[in-house]
């Protein structure tokens, strides 16, 4: 088991990464906060990880709820059924929350947790590689809304993490490339030795070769632990985390919420804005190819849904939390490692770098 801290004074708190963690109780439990526990989890992974999950709190008062699973049912109404059952069972502020999941089982469960009784503990329990590398770790929790994903939402820090490796044995061929997805975004932002090491290992991490995946898993939450108590609240650093995702929200929200996952819009967002990196200046062509190379042997989307052109992107990124002042603020590239997050750019060069991604999804 690997385990380190995402360090923010008085609400640090460990994340354990390694196989069979869900049968530690003794772990689990030194992390809740009174006697009543509530396991939120979805119709895909409770059959498969519930009645586990709820051994470990087999000293506590234990429900659950379970939602249907999928991005579409990311939203207000859903997330409802958390407050109904916390409410009918009579929980009091003393409760822990428990998200077991992917990365919408944890957004819906924090945010329910920031809520209830004005903020309440939770536990993530992450079942996907993408939650696992980057949803669970750093407090962000929200839902989606028609017109904007994650726009309704707050900062709420869990008590831990706990991403069990032995949770990706069932994980599907699309969740897992999705995962990858944001495991490449840590190396093009800051960290360009690991964009070597995921050039190398590619396949292995496809192949779920035991040792890479806990690797990869550990340096992305590394990364991401280290981004989250520099910058908490993402008022400066924490941008960079957000490469590609202006691009990859608007295409999951045009596609319709649940068409695409998550990490396959990202990917297809980071190619977009190396693209346009290439057209400022800042970004060699060499590099984008290596960017592209490294989507296409995770076996990632590169081009966005060909019905989305230039005024369809616009109409989404308009709608994006780094819009300053009218202004869509993106994070681009200045190399392989370095980021920046910018509202100076040629609108005329994003306007080209969609059009010609458009022309590419019509080819």
């Amino acid at each position: 088991m690997h385990t380190f801290r995402v360090e923010l004074g008085e609400r640090s708190y460990p994340i354990y990464i390694g196989p069979g963690l869900l049968g530690r109780s003794e772990l689990i439990a030194s992390h809740v906060a009174g006697r009543q526990v509530l396991i939120v989890s979805n119709t895909t992974v409770a059959p498969l990880y519930l009645e586990k999950t709820r051994q470990a709190f087999k000293n506590f008062d234990c429900d659950e709820v379970i939602l249907p699973d999928g991005e579409e049912y990311k939203s207000l109404e859903v997330l409802n059924r958390i407050f109904d059952q916390l409410l009918e069972k009579r929980y009091e502020r003393r409760c822990t929350l428990v998200a077991l999941g992917g990365g919408v089982i944890g957004d819906m469960t924090g945010f329910a947790a920031a809520c209830y009784q004005r903020g309440v503990p939770f536990i993530q329990i992450p079942t996907t590689l993408l939650a696992q590398v980057d949803s669970s770790v750093g407090g962000k929790t929200g839902v989606n809304h028609p017109h904007g994903k994650n726009m309704i939402g707050a900062f709420h820090q869990p008590n831990c993490v706990i991403a069990d490796t032995d949770t990706l044995a069932t994980l599907d061929e699309r969740q897992l490339s999705a995962g990858i997805a944001e495991i490449i975004k840590y190396g093009l932002i800051r960290d360009p030795e690991f964009c070597l090491w995921l050039e190398t290992n590619m396949e292995k991490l496809l192949a779920r070769d035991s040792a890479v995946l806990t690797e990869a898993i550990t340096r992305s939450c590394q990364n991401k632990a280290e981004v989250v108590a520099a910058d908490e609240n993402e008022s400066g650093i924490r941008a960079t985390l957000n490469l590609g995702h202006t691009f990859g929200h608007a295409i999951e929200a045009a596609a319709g919420y649940g068409n695409w996952l998550h990490g396959e819009a990202v990917g297809t967002g980071m190619l977009m804005a190396a693209d346009l990196s290439v057209r400022l200046g800042w970004l060699s062509a060499d590099a984008m190819h290596r960017i592209e190379s490294l989507l296409v042997r995770a076996r990632l989307p590169t081009r966005a849904p060909a019905h989305m052109d230039y005024a369809t992107f616009m109409k989404y990124m308009s709608i994006d939390k780094k819009v300053q002042q009218g202004r869509i603020r993106l994070v681009l590239l200045k190399k392989i490692g370095e980021a920046v997050i910018t509202a100076d750019y040629d609108a005329t060069l994003l306007k080209a770098t969609i059009d010609e991604h458009h022309a590419l999804s019509n080819s």
